[in-house]
């Protein structure tokens, strides 16, 4: 199978290149591009094409920062993809399909990237090993930064997120044409894609567009209140010396609106009683009344089951690859930007320094990040689901990553080749790689494989759900 016809117009896709027997359509947009004011709008259909349109490439992405030397000697293009490559349309899907006669499970995945970066060009995202185990794989761009996320009173709300929305709309509407069934899909997700999940779940929009979801290392605590994110704009609007307004933003060009994050770094987003739901690390994330996580325990929000974890040292991504020791200072800034406004930090660092009294100010560090980005949000959300009543299964990632000199352990996004089942792979190994010098270990990447395959399948990863008060956790390496 390398041509298709969807209801745009044919598209003509490739053989895998990583698996045989796969073909892969890239590149196919689900919907336009905008510029100047229309960057700030909801998503709109792609225009109909004549004849077949190439889908051979990735092609655009969306405009976005340099991320790489955030990570110093930790290479994780292999994660962000190819940064921004300018150009429309970038609002893509990529689907991979074994072109089986019979209807199969969909997995729709959710990259990552503090809700500023990455793409669904990345190469941990290649989907031809579940379409090569019998899944059609889907993965999707959506808008980033300012133009995705930036609260503005005279735009819809988390542009970022109806794009997720317009992207699902498009999988039910020509995912059959792929050979996949339009009614078994998975939406997953991992770190801020895996808060998207979150908000998608507490969304009555997204009724009937997934069956099952996957939250990777994500929060149902993960949600800007409409104050805090008014912070935001106040303070990139004085940077520019414009009004907070779509007229005004839409005069920047694409490259200023870049230019701009640079404004929102160290931005206090806490609220007297409030915390900053992402412990400092974005100052972007979906604009919500209440916590998806506080949405679905009062039973709102869309009764699917719910496959949630993280890894057990999300943190070390932020302090081991650096390579310069966390100061006691440091630490504490940390543990102020995890506690609520008018808090200073002094007695969550003292529970944890008293949880821990052997661990070094790295160890702390790695610790109040982990539980304040994503263990918190994440036990929230299991909770809530559970008391619910909606099927919930829960995993701990515990592989530890030897790179970085054996700091990075289990890590923020060291699972991720696991799930894809990619922990082979050349750019994950070697000196600068995720996985360190000798990548990670087969028999792992086959079982957590394995578990979200058989989660898209029939919606049961392999062990029992948690029931309320009860939680069962799966761990892993």
């Amino acid at each position: 199978m390398t041509t298709v016809r969807t209801s745009a117009g044919t598209v003509r896709g490739v053989e895998s290149a990583t698996v045989d027997g796969v073909s892969a359509f890239l590149g196919i947009p689900y919907a336009a591009n905008g510029s100047g004011d229309d960057r700030f709008a909801g998503p709109v259909p792609f225009p109909a094409w004549p004849g077949e349109r190439d889908a051979t490439g990735y092609g655009p992405t969306p405009p976005q920062p340099h991320r790489g030397d955030l990570f110093a000697s930790l290479d994780l293009t292999p994660f962000f993809g190819p940064g921004w490559v300018p150009g429309s349309p970038s609002l893509t899907v990529n689907v991979w399909t074994p072109g089986a006669e019979e209807r199969l499970p969909v997995l729709v995945f959710v990259h990552g990237g503090a809700f500023v970066a990455g793409s669904s060009a990345a190469s941990l995202y290649d989907g031809a090993t579940f379409a090569r185990d019998g899944v059609v794989c889907v993965t999707l761009n959506y808008r980033l930064g300012a133009p995705g996320w930036l609260h503005l009173p005279d735009a819809p709300e988390n542009r970022g997120l109806l794009d997720v929305l317009a992207a699902l709309t498009w999988v039910r509407s020509e995912i059959a044409g792929f050979g996949g069934d339009p009614g078994r899909v998975t939406l997953a997700g991992q770190s801020a894609g895996a808060m998207l999940v979150a908000a998608a779940l507490a969304d009555e929009r997204f009724a009937g567009l997934f069956r099952s979801a996957v939250v990777a290392s994500g929060s149902g605590l993960g949600g800007l209140l409409p104050a805090q994110a008014g912070l935001v704009t106040g303070q990139l609007a004085a940077f520019y010396g414009i009004e907070p307004t779509v007229e005004a933003f839409g005069e920047l060009q694409d490259d200023d609106l870049l230019d701009g994050l640079a404004a929102l770094a160290g931005l206090d987003l806490r609220l007297p009683g409030v915390r900053h739901p992402l412990g400092g690390l974005a100052p972007f994330a979906p604009v919500l009344g209440e916590q998806p996580a506080t949405t679905i325990a009062a039973g709102g929000g869309l009764d699917v089951p719910l496959l949630i974890g993280t890894c057990m040292r999300e943190g070390n991504l932020y302090t081991a690859p650096t390579g310069v020791p966390t100061t006691e200072a440091e630490a504490l800034a940390a543990a102020a930007l995890a506690s609520p406004g008018g808090a200073d930090g002094t007695g969550l660092l003292a529970a944890h320094r008293s949880a821990a009294p052997d661990a070094d100010w790295d160890d702390l560090r790695s610790t109040i990040i982990t539980d304040a980005a994503f263990r918190d949000g994440s036990r929230a959300l299991a909770d809530a689901s559970a008391a619910a009543g909606r099927a919930t299964y829960e995993y701990e990632f515990a592989w530890p990553s030897t790179a970085v000199g054996g700091r990075l352990g289990a890590a923020h996004g060291v699972d991720l080749p696991f799930w894809f089942d990619r922990a082979d792979a050349d750019d994950l190994r070697g000196p600068t790689g995720l996985l360190g010098p000798d990548g990670g270990p087969a028999a792992l990447a086959a079982e957590m494989h394995g578990t979200w395959l058989s989660f898209v399948r029939d919606g049961r990863p392999g062990w029992d759900a948690t029931s309320q008060g009860r939680p069962v956790v799966r761990r892993f390496g």
